[in-house]
């Protein structure tokens, strides 16, 4: 992982990828997909991960309205039984409630990239501590990247304390803006050297990844409660684990 301001290639061609995001198809948010799209090249993003919590279809609509220039990456936010894990190209559904060595598995299964988001964030109680803790360092070998930087978590030490995580079990390191609001749709982000076609491409780049830190104001992190109030009332309610 590089430091900020360090260069993310040698003067070639640049991809400005936003690996977490969540559309209206998500129990906690009410950004439509082809808004998101559109939103996600009005700021100059390349790459765009759609990542639900534990849904895919939202990604998919954002795909097929993405304007040009602008790849989505068919994603989702999983709830593991160890904390929430990100899973980046892929086909179908990983369930909730496996083990976040399943849930890899199942992820790399696909052929995806596996990656772990807001670590050390206390305000979400998918955070690592204690026994989670310990069961993501074991875990570490076979992840792809770490979330050093998310934009939710800007405040206290939650992305020092996961940028240190990356450094120390030598996985890379990516900014996003875990955008739940059109207001913070790429407010962080992360340059690698593209061009980024491929999941094994993007798995390379994020070794050469300059992270462009920034952080989503009150006001949107203010819209969640309200957006899963309305999403509640429309019957969409996150996904828990079967049995």
């Amino acid at each position: 992982m590089l430091a900020e301001g360090e260069s993310a290639g040698s003067g070639g061609p640049q991809a400005f990828v936003d690996l977490h995001s969540h559309s209206s198809f998500s129990f906690d948010s009410l950004s439509k997909p082809a808004d998101l799209v559109r939103v996600a090249a009005e700021r100059g993003l390349t790459h765009l991960a759609i990542t639900d919590h534990e849904r895919l279809d939202g990604a998919l609509e954002g795909r097929a309205h993405a304007p040009a220039g602008l790849t989505v990456i068919v994603g989702e936010e999983i709830r593991t039984a160890d904390g929430d894990m990100l899973g980046l190209y892929l086909t179908e559904v990983v369930a909730p409630g496996m083990s976040a060595a399943e849930t890899v598995d199942a992820i790399h299964a696909q052929g995806g990239l596996a990656g772990l988001p807001h670590p050390f964030d206390h305000y979400r109680n998918s955070g690592l501590r204690g026994e989670r803790e310990a069961a993501m360092v074991a875990l570490a070998p076979r992840l792809d990247f770490i979330e050093a930087y998310n934009a939710r978590a800007a405040f206290g030490d939650a992305n020092a304390r996961a940028a240190e995580f990356a450094v120390r079990n030598g996985l890379p390191g990516v900014a996003s803006s875990d955008a739940h609001s059109l207001l913070e749709v790429g407010v962080a982000c992360t340059i690698v050297p593209g061009p980024i076609e491929t999941p094994d491409q993007l798995r390379a780049a994020l070794a050469h990844a300059t992270l462009m830190p920034g952080h989503a104001s009150y006001l949107a992190r203010g819209l969640t409660p309200l957006a899963k109030l309305i999403n509640r009332t429309r019957g969409n309610r996150r996904v828990r684990p079967r049995g």
